[in-house]
């Protein structure tokens, strides 16, 4: 089996994704952390985990849909590949309404998620 993508645009921007999404997460923890003035912990803290936990799903998931030998398996990969792009997307829209300065970068962040849904799109085709 093969282990590298055959799409290597997907692939790089998969990765530049994974490693915004390292740094944004870092950046909005420190944001996001201190309790709120009742006590109670900042709603949007979690979604910055999961940024990270999907953009680092992509690149597996690429590889397993180029992977597979039949073309029902390959869809099936895609199309997870296609929700972790879609949950990803969302959760960037979310951080961007939480009270945070680290704002502008999760909407970089979307801007990216752009592009990969475009790429992705026409990798899906070429399954």
């Amino acid at each position: 089996m093969e282990s590298s993508p055959k799409n290597i645009r997907l692939y790089k921007k998969a990765l530049e994704i994974l490693i915004l999404s390292k740094s944004i997460s870092k950046y909005l923890v420190h944001d996001l952390a201190p309790l709120e003035k009742n006590g109670s912990e900042n709603q949007f803290i979690y979604f910055t985990g999961d940024i990270v936990k999907d953009s680092d799903s992509l690149v597996p998931e690429i590889i397993k849909a180029e992977n597979q030998a039949f073309q029902d398996d390959r869809l099936k990969h895609a199309i997870s590949l296609e929700s972790l792009t879609n949950k990803l997307y969302k959760n960037c829209e979310r951080l961007e309404r939480s009270e945070s300065n680290g704002k502008d970068f999760v909407r970089l962040l979307r801007k990216e998620l752009k592009k990969f849904k475009r790429l992705q799109h026409n990798w899906m085709m070429s399954l």
